[in-house]
């Protein structure tokens, strides 16, 4: 699955989801925060939103994409998602997370060209959507 090493700016990505879990972690409210950088440079922020009705809930992922996009700044390069965990746990790190399967599909289908941080035997790797997702459906293949 491995791709690259982190650049400087994927680590400026991890540093802002982690600052923004960090300031705005709330127990049941938001435990994931996600970054995404688009070809402009320009990247954008938010957190999990999580609801009574998990079917309610949306993702930080989605969330930022849609940031982007109401900016006219669509064009996804790279994304990342971390996790703050819950106070009762025994490791306090805030990690880096693979996206959920909702999330790979529509980054698959908003930033095709994507390159998601992923966790990968200890350490954050950098790898496309595609990869992510193999086999995508598509409605008019």
């Amino acid at each position: 699955m491995s791709e690259a090493p982190l650049s400087p700016e994927d680590a400026a990505l991890i540093a802002a989801a982690t600052e923004l879990i960090k300031r705005r972690y709330k127990e049941n409210r938001h435990h994931i925060a996600a970054a995404a950088r688009s070809r402009s440079g320009a990247v954008y922020t938010a957190v999990h939103l999580d609801t009574y009705v998990g079917r309610a809930s949306v993702c930080a992922e989605a969330i930022a994409v849609g940031k982007a996009m109401a900016e006219g700044d669509g064009e996804i390069v790279a994304l990342v998602s971390v996790r703050h965990p819950r106070p009762r746990e025994a490791n306090q790190d805030i990690q880096v997370v693979s996206p959920c399967g909702i999330c790979r599909e529509l980054l698959s289908d908003f930033a095709p060209e994507c390159r998601v941080l992923v966790p990968e035997n200890g350490t954050v790797t950098p790898v496309p959507i595609a990869t992510l997702l193999p086999n995508k459906y598509y409605r008019n293949p």
